[in-house]
Parts: C-alpha cells; sequence; structure tokens
C-alpha cells in the first residue's frame, strides 16, 4: 500500500509547489526561465495522469483534466481557444439527455405509484424549501458585498461593450406566469425549457394514472425502458466528459488569460467567499438536520459539481446529479420531481451572486443604496431569475435589464464580463450543490430517504466496474 501511496502525494506536492513557483514568478519575485517553469509543470500533470490511471475513477479523470486544461490554456492560448468546439459537442450530447430523461422519470415515479397525493406533498415542501433557502442566499450577497465595498474605485476603463449582450425586455407577472406553462410541448423541449417540461410531464403522469390499469401498464413500461436508456445514455456520454471539461477549462484561460484576475480579484474574492460562506452556515447545517450522511452525499456530487464548475451549465450536470442522487437513496421519483424544479426556483448561487452583483453596480457607479432600495432590487432580480439554469450568460443579461429599469449605469456589468466565467464556475457549482441537497431533504421531510450501500457510488464514477458488481434481489431497476 506504501508504493500506491506515493503517487497521489507526489502528484499533491508537485501541483503545490508548480503553482506557488508560478504565481512567485507572476508577480516577479523570482526569475526562473519560462521553460523550467513549464517543465516542472507538465512534470507535475504526468503525476496526475499516473494517478488517475491507477484511480480508474471518472471522477477523477474529469478533476485531473481540469488540472491538464488550465495549463494548456496558460502555455499555448491560441490552441487552447480551437478547443471550445469539444467543449460545445459535449454539452449538446448533454441536452439531447434531458427532455427524455424529465419525462420517463417523472412519468414513471407518479403514474407508476398512481399515488396522486404525494405529488401534491412534494410540490409544496420542495417550493417551501426552495424559497427559504435562496432567501437566505439572497441576503447573504447583500451582506458580503456591503462588507467588502468590492464596487468602490473600479475603473471605468475596464468596461468593454459587448454586442452580444443586451437587456430583455420588461417582463409582467403575468409573462412570468405564462412562461411556466407550456403551449407547444416540441417547442418546449426545442428551447430546453426544463420548467414547461416538468409541468407537462406531471401533468401527463396524472392523466396516465387515472386510466386503467390496460391502458397504463404499456405507456409505464416505455418510459420505465426510456428512461432506463437514458440513464445507460449519460453513462455513455460520461466517457467524453473529461475531454468536453478539459476543454471548456482550457478554452476559458486560453481566451481570457490570467491577468483579469488581478482588476477585479476583489469582488471574485467576495463572491468565492460569499459562496463558502452560504455553504458552511446554510448547506452544511440543513444536511445536518435531515441527517444526510455529509461524506457520502459529498462523493456523490462530486462528479456533478466538477462538470458544473468546468462547463459553466447546471443542465451539463443534471442527468448525473440525478443519477447520482439516486444511487444515494432518493427515491426516484423525488429526484425527477426537485431537481428539475429547483432548476427554476431554487439557483441558490445564482441568486446570492445577483444580489451581490446588483450592489456593485451601484457602489462602481458612486450611488449610493438605502437598504430599502436593495432589497426592492434584488427581489426584481429573484422574481426575473426563475427558469433561466440553460441560458448562456442568463445571469449577466437579467443583471443588465434590473439595472436598467432602476436607472442605474450599465457599464460596471460590462466590467463584470471580464471574469464572468470564473464566477459562473462557482455559482453554477453551488446551483448543482443546493439542488442535489434539496432532493435529499425533501426525500427524508417524505419519510423515504433510505441511503444505500457505498458500491453505487463506486458503479457510477467507475462505469467500468459495473458488471462487476453483483445484482440485489430486491432492488432489481437499480443503474449500476
Amino acid at each position: 500500500m506504501k508504493k500506491l501511496s506515493f503517487i497521489p502525494v507526489a502528484a499533491l506536492l508537485s501541483i503545490t509547489i508548480a503553482a506557488i513557483l508560478t504565481v512567485l514568478q507572476y508577480y516577479n519575485v523570482i526569475n526562473l526561465p519560462g521553460e523550467v517553469l513549464m517543465a516542472v509543470r507538465w512534470t507535475c500533470i504526468g503525476f496526475l495522469l499516473a494517478y488517475g490511471i491507477r484511480k480508474k475513477s471518472l471522477t477523477t479523470w474529469i478533476l485531473i483534466s481540469m488540472v491538464l486544461g488550465i495549463e494548456i490554456g496558460y502555455d499555448f492560448p491560441e490552441f487552447a481557444t480551437n478547443l471550445n468546439v469539444l467543449s460545445k459537442v459535449f454539452l449538446k450530447l448533454i441536452k439531447t439527455i434531458i427532455a427524455p430523461l424529465i419525462f420517463a422519470t417523472l412519468v414513471v415515479g407518479i403514474a407508476g405509484h398512481s399515488n396522486l397525493k404525494q405529488v401534491g406533498s412534494m410540490g409544496w415542501k420542495a417550493l417551501v424549501y426552495f424559497e427559504v433557502v435562496t432567501t437566505i442566499a439572497l441576503f447573504i450577497g447583500l451582506a458580503a458585498i456591503n462588507i467588502s465595498k468590492a464596487g468602490e474605485g473600479v475603473d471605468m476603463n475596464l468596461a468593454e461593450v459587448n454586442e452580444d449582450i443586451t437587456a430583455p425586455a420588461k417582463q409582467t407577472a403575468s409573462d412570468i406566469i405564462l412562461h411556466v406553462f407550456p403551449e407547444n410541448i416540441a417547442k418546449s423541449v426545442a428551447e430546453g425549457q426544463v420548467l414547461q417540461i416538468v409541468v407537462f410531464s406531471v401533468l401527463f403522469a396524472i392523466g396516465l394514472a387515472m386510466v386503467t390499469e390496460k391502458k397504463r401498464k404499456p405507456m409505464l413500461d416505455f418510459c420505465e425502458s426510456l428512461s432506463e436508456t437514458m440513464f445507460k445514455f449519460t453513462n455513455i456520454i460520461m466517457y467524453f466528459a473529461p475531454v468536453g471539461v478539459g476543454s471548456a477549462i482550457a478554452y476559458t484561460v486560453g481566451h481570457m488569460g490570467l491577468g483579469i484576475l488581478v482588476n477585479l480579484f476583489h469582488l471574485l474574492a467576495t463572491l468565492y467567499v460569499a459562496l463558502l460562506a452560504f455553504v458552511l452556515l446554510v448547506l452544511l447545517p440543513i444536511a445536518l438536520i435531515a441527517r444526510v450522511p455529509i461524506i457520502r452525499f459529498l462523493k456523490a456530487i462530486s462528479g456533478p459539481v466538477s462538470i458544473a464548475f468546468a462547463t459553466t451549465s447546471s443542465e451539463a450536470a443534471l442527468p448525473r446529479a440525478m443519477e447520482e442522487m439516486e444511487k444515494l437513496g432518493v427515491p426516484r421519483k423525488i429526484v425527477a420531481f426537485v431537481m428539475p424544479t429547483g432548476y427554476s426556483f431554487n439557483l441558490d448561487g445564482t441568486t446570492l451572486y445577483l444580489s451581490l452583483a446588483a450592489v456593485f453596480v451601484a457602489q462602481a457607479a458612486g450611488i449610493p443604496l438605502s437598504w430599502e432600495q436593495q432589497l426592492v432590487m434584488v427581489f426584481t432580480l429573484m422574481l426575473t431569475s426563475k427558469g433561466v439554469a440553460g441560458v448562456p450568460r442568463a445571469s449577466l443579461v437579467i443583471l443588465l435589464g434590473t439595472v436598467a429599469s432602476f436607472d442605474l449605469p450599465v457599464w460596471p456589468v460590462f466590467a463584470i464580463l471580464g471574469i464572468d466565467e470564473l464566477m459562473d464556475m462557482a455559482r453554477t457549482s453551488i446551483n448543482v450543490t443546493g439542488n442535489c441537497l434539496a432532493t435529499a431533504v425533501v426525500a427524508r421531510w417524505e419519510g423515504e430517504l433510505d441511503i444505500q450501500p457505498e458500491t453505487g457510488i463506486i458503479a457510477t464514477t467507475n462505469p467500468e466496474l459495473a458488471d462487476e458488481l453483483p445484482a440485489t434481489e430486491e432492488k432489481p431497476k437499480e443503474l449500476v
């Protein structure tokens, strides 16, 4: 065992040393030839690759690919920007899974049990949980930016107007309500409107539960086969995840560089510290109260969160997150209902970011806002941000529209654009973490959380072992 433990220790030490040397070189504390530093960094990555080969875990390879992507983006920026196509391929493949997976799992979960009262019970419990937690996130964001005052003294020259980002049309309350309901399910699927797909699937499942057994069974069998197939489909695509994730990180570093961090580091640090505080002060106590095993939960979400972090897309992590939470012991019907709904109502990271960024804009413009004005603005942001998880740069678009409606200048929003991807990585990771925890909390609230043995997580994060795991008679339909 001692021989085996050498590789991870060597990888960790070498990466730490390489990172320290690179930072010292950047700030001219030391003066080493660039080729020497590059050789040191690539040697470290060699240790990491050796560890990945030894570990044979998909999650490990995703994390290694992130480090490799950073290095490629830093050393070969022009080449790295061309890798964006690979990350887009991965995202496109993931998005093909979402609609059929949500439809099939919801129909089986609701119509298969014919317990329509539980649908209502899950619905109100999930919505109460969502609104309480996102409101707390909103106040933490407000507190963080008012304490750090990261917007004060920001240079107007940092702002570069981007023609691709324009303020959205102003939405009324009726527009927001109408957006929840589908007018054409094919259109909803094509546009990736997750909440509309959930509404259609729930109504379809309720209708199916009301027909006779003879007519219900063929559709249920079809949906059950479809959901099992889509999870296997997910496993196939996950083999491409390290490539897609590494390419996304390489592109981000390659086209942004690391210099942008210096200019707006105060704002970036404020967001990361605020999100960390949210995890430790809100999500962790909730997990303890709901008796969710912390270590098992962290292992389960490590894969989905790393995908979300690298791709800055909550949707990219959705199929994997659903499978992981089912492996953890959350019933499929609860996972299928709570998690997609949470993508519209439980965007903890995005809510915290929007409250923080809105006040940052006012601080950068030198316009003092009272607490009452800040609250009105952030609650407006919270309402208009529902259902935007799958829209690229949705948070910036919504922020731009809200800032304009409150007669604040828009140039600070374009200043944020420079580091938006780095901020998006953090807030998207917290969105996924919060939604995974929400499924476990609702399951515990319903009395149906049944923590499964560790083998489920091994099977999920290491598809190569799937066929070697023994099947249990009690759970013949469990995904492996």
